[in-house]
């Protein structure tokens, strides 16, 4: 008899993980909560999962309870005797601290990982990591979708003449080529230099902007300043608008008024983490559809690779 797959949300992603049921065709699992007094967060199934598929759902953004509460959930199947735990993060946070880039710091998406794994996770689901190698942080497998399925769409239908891409910064060249690729379109590099985390020293463009419509693509939006600032150096350098694509919305501190000052025509983001407040430029695009079908793929021992557009586009 085949396991059913049963699908559970923590509380910072139940906006979407009610989507993503329904996409699946399924309800929610029903799960309870509990916080005390004293801040301890302890999670009950009230149903059986006894040998099912167990699809966790919640993305470890701020704040950090949301990690402990997924950590917990993952430790409450297995004791449940769950078949199968998979950890479904859309945002995997603490992704940007990949590595010792000075002395003495942590490596806290490796120890995300231990911690997962350790929990008793049997495999993760994520979308757009900060660094592609964290990956190989986990000793068990990790399906890594790409937002470029929700974001090429969306830019084929925008129709631009003088299509550009820009990366806004040297480390999301990678990514920016593939989607480049993908429409046979010019690319362009905002190399910055940061004296501190969130702080912009200097930047400068690499390439020719001169009447380009620029699509800037991150993976993540956090304080809003440096597409604010990218932006603003493209249209100094001649180009004739600039909108950026960024799939994860941090969005802290000053962000929302960073982005409704700037001169970027819209950002476009995805659902992964729930917004905060409310800015005119921003558009927001699902995942659910996406992660629904990562899923059942992975429920069905199925491929992801057909939900990789730009891939499909390069091997035709």
């Amino acid at each position: 008899m085949q396991p059913k797959a049963k699908i559970f949300s923590g509380t910072g992603s139940q906006y979407l993980a009610e989507k993503i049921a329904q996409q699946f065709g399924e309800t929610l699992g029903k799960i309870s909560i509990q916080r005390f007094s004293d801040g301890e967060i302890q999670p009950t199934f009230l149903e059986s999962i006894r040998g099912d598929y167990v699809f966790l759902i919640q993305s470890t953004c701020s704040p950090s309870d949301n990690i402990i509460e997924l950590l917990l959930m993952i430790d409450a199947a297995r004791r449940a005797s769950a078949y199968k735990i998979i950890a479904v993060l859309p945002y995997y946070g603490y992704a940007r601290q990949d590595r010792k880039d000075k002395p003495r710091v942590a490596i806290g998406s490796k120890l995300v990982a231990n911690l997962l794994t350790a929990a008793g996770a049997d495999r993760v689901i994520t979308m757009d990591l900060h660094a592609p190698q964290i990956q190989g942080y986990f000793d068990i497998p990790v399906d890594h979708l790409d937002s470029s399925a929700i974001f090429i769409p969306y830019i084929e239908q925008l129709k631009l003449e003088s299509l550009t891409f820009a990366a806004p910064d040297v480390g999301s060249a990678n990514r920016i080529r593939e989607i480049a690729s993908y429409f046979n379109a010019e690319m362009v590099i905002c190399d910055k230099h940061r004296k501190r985390a969130n702080e912009i020293s200097s930047m400068v463009v690499i390439g020719d902007v001169t009447d380009k419509e620029i699509v800037l693509i991150d993976d993540i939006c956090d304080t809003g300043g440096t597409l604010a600032k990218a932006a603003g150096l493209l249209i100094e350098k001649g180009a004739k608008s600039v909108r950026a694509l960024c799939t994860h919305p941090v969005l802290s501190g000053n962000a929302y008024a960073n982005i409704e000052n700037s001169v970027l025509e819209e950002l476009v983001v995805c659902d992964t983490i729930p917004l905060k407040g409310h800015c005119d430029k921003i558009k927001v695009l699902s995942v659910a559809e996406l992660f629904a079908v990562a899923i059942r793929n992975a429920y069905e021992n199925q491929s992801i690779t057909s939900l990789f557009i730009h891939s499909q586009r390069r091997d035709k």
